[in-house]
């Protein structure tokens, strides 16, 4: 039992830490566009080839907005630690989420100022604020303007976890009569800044032997060829049900898991990194394989595989249900096909049959693999769909990217997941969309919420909130509530007890599937969760403020 427990509490921490990571994963798509089409329209070579001189070439107003679009997405990405620090202690708190974030920025600063104290006093930087000649190449770098220790985004993600636990400890921490005006909130910098000079201090001492385990790490992977980049791909699918996906990949697109390159004679560490580096230099002749290993993969399956499963799954709905069938399924195509948001398909055939899931984590794993040995380099910023397709691929050159390449594995992938899953689906009879025997027809995707909406309007005001009232009825009211957050897709949620939670009810509200482990709770709902998470907080601060 206490065995149990203890997993069910890993569950939940990790859980948050994945909701924390989604925030900064989010906003790259805009820093991502913004670089790509910055970055291809001023580059010299491109502009030559097309033609266009006159119109994008040096001192042309689009030129100068080109440029400042690609310096703000150069900006984001640089700026992604603070970015992270800031994201992940604003998903680990409880409350006063806001004195967090503020916080958590502070400390990020007095930690890496701290840092750059020690390397002055040690003489690692030089009275002129050059380093020495003993400072290995690439140990430091610029945080935020100030000369510190490379540390990627683990820096942000120590500084996030750290403020957050300071914060859930001592924001209501009273203190004597003459020191109140520091207690409670006010208290959570104070006690982060004196701690973070600390912090800093250590990881001086520290850092540079965890980075070389992290060297030694990322190794075993790369080192792996093939095999590694397998393991990677089907993990990355397969912990999708769990939520823990972006737990697993984001040190291999951020930190040095996913590989160094020196690009223009700076040194810079993740494979989603290393490749918007090039993307943003004009002397990028060819992006780098293994950086792409860690992204390229997913392009097929998400934009070849899954839609033409969802075409195998209308081909197997009953003749009289395709009409019905087909408008749910080309929805969920089309957003696969498009964004590259894959879960309206996956978790459909994941909860009826979830050998399919498997074998698609497997198929998963081969497209990396496939990417990997023909040196396809199409990079990526949150999802592998049509737009990041065009971006990374098609407005790159395949001199850059062998996009071309990928055209044969697209047809592979969407003739091979068709043929595979009509087959399976008609051999042990399961019940995808269209072959139930019930009159309707459901796939596990927004059909439920959309019905939820639709009666909204015939109601009164207090059934205008039916969808979160089930919800909460479904959690076992608001006494069973800790924490309330969502990524893309799901509502996660953090309770009391996880016994009195009831997956039937919560169906019921429009959503395709339950998670639970332990305290922490998934809700299942697709890319309208965030709406769903909106009125289901402002239903549960109605009790409060009653």
């Amino acid at each position: 039992m206490r065995k149990q427990k203890e997993n069910s509490k890993g569950f939940e921490i990790l859980q948050k830490i994945g909701r924390s990571f989604f925030l900064p994963v989010s906003i790259l798509p805009i820093a991502g566009l913004l670089l790509g089409v910055g970055a291809s329209f001023t580059n010299q070579a491109t502009i030559a080839r097309y033609g266009l001189e006159t119109v994008l070439g040096n001192g042309t107003l689009l030129n100068g907005l080109l440029t400042i679009m690609m310096q703000v997405g150069i900006t984001v990405f640089k700026n992604l630690p603070i970015i992270f620090a800031m994201a992940v202690a604003l998903g680990m708190v409880k409350k006063e989420k806001a004195v967090a974030v503020l916080s958590s920025a502070i400390s990020f600063l007095v930690m890496h100022t701290a840092i750059n104290a020690m390397l002055k006093l040690t003489g690692s930087i030089l009275p002129d604020g050059s380093y020495a000649p003993t400072v290995l190449s690439g140990a430091l770098t610029k945080v935020c303007g100030i000369d510190s220790l490379e540390m990627g985004v683990f820096g942000g993600i120590i500084v996030g976890f750290g403020v957050a636990m300071l914060h859930n400890r001592f924001y209501k921490q009273k203190l004597p009569t003459t020191l109140s005006f520091f207690s409670g909130v006010r208290f959570v910098p104070i006690v982060s800044i004196l701690t973070y000079i600390l912090v800093g201090i250590v990881c001086f001492y520290i850092w540079p032997i965890i980075q070389n385990g992290i060297h030694a790490i990322g190794g075993i992977v790369t080192n792996s060829g093939y095999a590694g980049t397998f393991i990677f791909g089907f993990m990355e699918r397969a912990l999708i049900p769990f939520g823990l996906h972006h737990v697993f990949y984001i040190p291999f697109w951020q930190t040095e898991l996913g590989g160094t390159a020196i690009v223009d004679g700076i040194k810079v560490v993740g494979a989603q990194n290393i490749y918007f580096a090039e993307l943003a230099s004009s002397n990028t002749a060819k992006f780098s394989v293994e950086a792409c290993r860690f992204m390229t993969g997913k392009y097929s399956f998400m934009m070849a595989g899954l839609p033409a499963a969802a075409y195998a799954m209308y081909k197997c709905a009953k003749p009289e249900k395709r009409k019905l069938v087909g408008g749910l399924l080309l929805s969920a195509a089309l957003t696969t096909f498009l964004t590259g948001i894959t879960e309206p398909i996956e978790f459909t055939f994941l909860f009826i049959a979830p050998a399919l899931f498997i074998l698609h984590c497997v198929f998963a794993g081969l497209s990396f693999v496939i990417c990997h040995i023909w040196d396809i380099c199409i990079g990526t910023t949150f999802s592998c769909g049509l737009i990041d397709f065009t971006l990374y691929g098609l407005m790159q050159g395949s001199d850059k990217t062998n996009w071309l390449r990928m055209i044969p594995v697209f047809l592979m992938y969407a003739v091979g997941y068709y043929f595979i899953f009509e087959f399976i689906i008609k051999k042990k009879n399961l019940q995808t969309p269209g072959r139930e025997d019930e009159e309707e027809v459901k796939l596990y995707t927004r059909a439920d919420y959309n019905k939820k909406k639709e009666s909204k309007h015939k109601k009164t005001n207090e059934s205008n909130n039916s969808v979160a009232a089930t919800i909460l009825r479904g959690l076992g009211g608001v006494e069973n509530l800790i924490d309330i957050d969502a990524c893309a897709t799901r509502l996660r949620i953090s309770v009391h007890d996880s016994g009195i939670v009831d997956e039937n009810i919560l169906k019921l509200s429009g959503a395709k599937g339950v998670i639970k482990k332990g305290t922490g709770i998934q809700i299942i709902y697709g890319p309208q969760v965030s709406i769903i998470k909106s009125e289901f907080e402002e239903y549960v601060e109605s009790f409060s403020e009653n």
